[in-house]
């Protein structure tokens, strides 16, 4: 069992503590090397090394990179989020240097028949984490059209 160590508020520095000295732990030790210091440290003078408790600052975790269908669904859900209006589908995924884009569709404007529905191509840009960068309306068309090149233009 290691020495227990108590902080001395009066020190002022969370590296100086006192310590109860284990005999048994450190018999036969003659003090020079690898035994804890007792007390309070001398004046001017910092405890060895092995004494003092070292706490790291706590880290931001950093995130595993995305796949490429995180990085789908990331997007799908950014354009839906920000347009308001109902996802048809991820068109794209593709990795770009630092991040992702992703191409969504969506409807625009419900019509009877629904082969009459206006269908809008979204870009989502991503950085490695899925935080959106950036996204825009790429083309508009009528379903079932998309492919033709005919409709309502960008």
């Amino acid at each position: 069992m290691p020495p227990r160590r108590r902080d001395r508020p009066d020190e002022g520095d969370d590296r100086y503590y006192e310590e109860e000295y284990d005999e048994e732990r450190y018999a036969g030790d003659d003090g020079d090397e690898g035994a804890p210091v007792q007390g309070r440290p001398v004046a001017g003078r910092r405890p060895r090394r092995d004494s003092v408790v070292v706490q790291a600052e706590p880290q931001r975790p950093r995130r595993r990179p995305l796949t490429a269908t995180s990085a789908g669904r990331a997007g799908l859900r950014h354009i839906a989020d920000l347009t308001a209006r109902e996802p048809e589908a991820v068109t794209l995924v593709q990795p770009v240097e630092n991040g992702w884009v992703v191409d969504v569709e969506v409807v625009e404007d419900h019509r009877i028949p629904s082969s009459s529905d206006i269908i809008a191509l979204y870009e989502a840009q991503m950085d490695e984490e899925g935080n959106l960068l950036s996204y825009r309306r790429t083309r508009r068309y009528r379903r079932g059209a998309g492919d033709l090149g005919g409709g309502y233009g960008r």
